[in-house]
């Protein structure tokens, strides 16, 4: 058994269920793990603005953003940021019109779905993504976006492809909230489901991937749990830190 000091949690397909709620289950164990003197954050691919109300709802001190790209404490201090190039964007929302795919953009502080604002010079970037149905085309896209070097590739479900700027992922933000609190990755445990939850998986002291992960996940973890349905965070919790 490690001496688990921060528990770091994915959001959609984690910590929240199907419903997009957390379980009472889930709950009670996050705050019988931090009155262990434990610190329990959230790590997830969502933006600011559509993450920060499940952080307060429990308490939450750092909120990690759009896979790594920004870094909160929820008393609203930014710790850090990493934005995508704008000359990146224009190439990926050309990429985005050849192969006719739905797609969403995370600027600092708005996101746009299924639309593209006129002036892409105007903002500042953080995630680009792509989803399709079709798997002929997702292939031909991570080919494409493959051979870039300025990027970072993941997904949050089989059927998108989330763009990052280079070097930004879970993992490298999880260290800098390491490095606040006096800890090392390898007092960490961490929970998640998809590509965008790999590196911090890889590099966690305890990593667990949820019943319903993609196998990828799965297949790096030290521990596979049950599924958001079926409060696997409070089962990972009690197994590795109450």
């Amino acid at each position: 058994m490690k001496d688990i000091r921060l528990i770091a949690l994915d959001m959609d397909g984690t910590l929240l269920n199907t419903k997009h709620k957390v379980s009472e289950a889930n709950k009670e164990a996050i705050i019988k793990a931090r009155e262990k003197g434990v610190e329990v954050i959230i790590s997830t691919g969502r933006h600011y603005q559509t993450s920060s109300e499940i952080a307060k709802e429990l308490d939450i001190h750092y909120l990690i953003t759009v896979n790594g790209s920004e870094i909160w404490t929820m008393t609203g201090e930014l710790i850090a940021r990493q934005t995508l190039d704008v000359k990146v964007m224009e190439k990926l929302i050309a990429l985005k019109e050849e192969h006719k795919t739905w797609a969403w953009l995370s600027s600092i502080d708005k996101i746009w779905r299924g639309e593209v604002p006129e002036d892409v010079n105007a903002h500042e970037w953080l995630k680009f993504g792509f989803d399709t149905e079709t798997p002929d085309v997702k292939e031909k896209l991570m080919q494409t976006l493959g051979e870039w070097d300025e990027i970072e590739l993941s997904n949050s479900s089989p059927t998108n492809i989330e763009v990052n700027a280079a070097g930004v992922n879970k993992a490298a933000a999880i260290e800098i909230v390491c490095d606040r609190l006096g800890i090392t990755m390898d007092q960490v445990m961490v929970a998640g489901d998809s590509l965008n939850d790999i590196k911090m998986i890889e590099k966690a002291g305890i990593g667990v991937a949820m019943g319903n992960a993609q196998e990828a996940v799965k297949e790096v973890a030290d521990w596979i749990t049950a599924s958001n349905d079926e409060d696997g965070i409070a089962r990972a919790i009690e197994q590795f830190v109450l």
